[in-house]
């Protein structure tokens, strides 16, 4: 079964401790390039270096092109519901919790190909 996370810290550990880390990294990429948003991940790199990249490319994209944020959830397949129901006022806290639901969904996409592929 999906193991389930509180946060992408624990989340970006247990892909460490699957030997998923790599894959999910390569996926993230996959995602951004296909919603035509540039993003450098040099390797190797910390999850919690991860998770601060990440969440200061969501900033950006909150502030600066919303449209495209949009078109990533889209091609990850976030629900537009998941993205109404954040909490906090602070685009800097939306950005934390959409990098963990981009996280959390791109972890369930590698886990189940390595588990079913």
């Amino acid at each position: 079964m999906l193991p389930d996370f509180p946060n992408s810290m624990l989340l970006l550990q247990h892909a460490e401790s699957d030997k998923l880390y790599q894959k999910l990294i390569i996926q993230l990429e996959k995602d951004f390039k296909l919603a035509n948003i540039p993003i450098e991940v040099t390797r190797p790199i910390a999850p919690e270096d991860l998770v601060s990249l990440l969440r200061e490319k969501l900033y950006r994209l909150i502030m600066e092109n919303i449209s495209k944020c949009l078109d990533l959830f889209y091609i990850v397949d976030i629900p537009e519901s998941a993205l109404a129901d954040l909490k906090g006022e602070d685009a800097v806290e939306k950005a934390d919790q959409l990098s963990y639901m981009l996280l959390k969904r791109i972890w369930k996409k590698v886990w189940y190909k390595e588990r079913y592929s």
